[in-house]
C-alpha cells in the first residue's frame, strides 16, 4: 500500500517495558467481573442450636456449628461479589503504551496496512489471510468503523479479531502475531495517539 507508518507511533523507542505491563494488567484487570460470593456465619443455613452447654462440659464454648472454625461453617473474610479489581490508567498514558506495543510489532516486521473491503463473505478475508500466509496466525485487524461486512466476514475466523482504531490496546496489540490497518484506520489512529484535530 501506499500508505506509509508514522514513526512517532511505530519507531518509538521503548526503553523499558514497566507501562506496557502495567497497561497489560490494566485491561485484564478491567476485564475482571466479580460474581465469587461466600456465606458468612450469619448467611450459613443451620446453626440455631448451641452445640452444647456453656459450662461443665471441659470442651471450649461454642454458641453455633456455623462459627467459621467448623467444618460446613460460614467464611471469615470471603469475596462479597461487590469487590472492585479495575485499575486507573491516565489517557496519556494509555496512549503511549499503545504507541509503545505498536513500536514493538513494527520491529518485528508484524504491522501491514491492507485493504479490509469485502461482500460479508468469510472466505475473502480467509483468502487475504492466506496469500499473507497469515491463515493459522492470530491477526488483529484494526478498521475505522465496524461495518456490518467486515464482522460478517470476520466473525466465524476464531484467529482474527476487529477492533476500531481508537479501542486499541495492549493487550490485543502484544497478543497478535499481526496487526493489519485499513489506510483510514491508519489515519485515525494517527489522529487519536498524536492527538490530532480531525480534518
Amino acid at each position: 500500500m501506499a500508505a506509509t507508518l508514522n514513526k512517532d507511533i511505530f519507531e518509538v523507542n521503548v526503553d523499558n517495558h514497566e507501562l506496557l505491563k502495567t497497561a497489560y494488567d490494566a485491561y485484564l484487570a478491567n476485564s475482571r467481573s466479580s460474581h465469587a460470593k461466600t456465606l458468612k456465619r450469619g448467611e450459613v443455613r443451620g446453626g440455631g442450636k448451641k452445640p452444647w452447654k456453656q459450662k461443665g462440659t471441659g470442651r471450649a464454648r461454642f454458641g453455633s456449628t456455623r462459627n467459621p472454625i467448623w467444618r460446613h461453617g460460614g467464611v471469615a473474610g470471603g469475596r462479597t461479589g461487590e469487590e472492585n479489581f479495575t485499575k486507573k490508567l491516565s489517557k496519556n498514558a494509555k496512549k503511549v503504551a499503545v504507541r509503545q506495543a505498536l513500536s514493538l510489532k513494527n520491529g518485528e516486521k508484524a504491522v501491514l496496512i491492507e485493504s479490509i473491503n469485502t461482500t460479508g463473505k468469510t472466505r475473502e478475508i480467509a483468502q487475504k489471510l492466506n496469500d499473507l500466509k497469515l491463515n493459522d496466525k492470530m491477526v488483529l485487524m484494526v478498521v475505522d468503523e465496524k461495518a456490518p461486512e467486515v464482522l460478517r466476514a470476520t466473525n466465524n475466523l476464531p484467529n482474527v479479531k476487529l477492533v476500531r482504531a481508537t479501542y486499541l490496546n495492549v493487550f490485543d496489540i502484544l497478543n497478535a502475531d499481526a496487526v493489519i490497518f485499513s489506510e483510514t484506520a491508519l489515519k485515525s489512529t494517527e489522529n487519536w495517539l498524536l492527538d490530532k484535530e480531525e480534518a
